[in-house]
């Protein structure tokens, strides 16, 4: 039986090759089916790869190859919570190094211009703190930051 909620994500013929990168860039990823299209559709013909399951850290998607008419755009992006610099460093080059864009305040784009957040738990930490000029400090610290540097929040944080 389907999910009830799967996140439905437009590719301009690429679905299938993203949700390979993402099966084997993500723990709890996989690829679980490849639908073929039954006939011709506007971007493409019978038989050509139309849609895409797969799931992104356990969270159910589905690769739609609808074309270039709604190219992807930082107004969804999925957030990823890193528990150390070595998973956020890692999860960031995969990204960025397979063609894809660097941002700002830990924000990348994969090469399929889907956005994604790396975001370290330090940082949230931070964000949360009670002490809210510590808080403050480790906010300033990361918007002058394209990747997170934990090493670097965390100072701030501690003034």
């Amino acid at each position: 039986m389907p999910n009830k909620n799967t996140i439905c994500l437009w590719y301009n013929g690429t679905a299938e090759e993203a949700a390979h990168f993402y099966a084997k860039t993500f723990p709890d990823s996989a690829v679980t089916a490849v639908h073929r299209a039954p006939g011709d559709f506007p971007d493409g013909r019978q038989g050509d790869v139309l849609t895409v399951e797969f799931t992104v850290l356990g969270i159910p998607c589905l690769g739609l190859n609808g074309g270039p008419a709604f190219p992807q755009t930082e107004a969804f992006s999925f957030q990823v919570a890193t528990d150390d610099q070595a998973e956020t460093d890692r999860l960031w080059h995969a990204i960025v190094d397979n063609g894809g864009q660097e941002s700002a305040c830990g924000w990348c784009k994969d090469k399929w211009g889907l956005s994604w957040q790396i975001t370290p738990r330090a940082l949230t930490d931070a964000f949360t703190d009670p002490d809210r000029s510590a808080a403050k400090r480790a906010f300033d610290a990361m918007m002058q930051m394209r990747k997170i540097d934990i090493a670097a929040i965390e100072a701030a944080r501690r003034g």
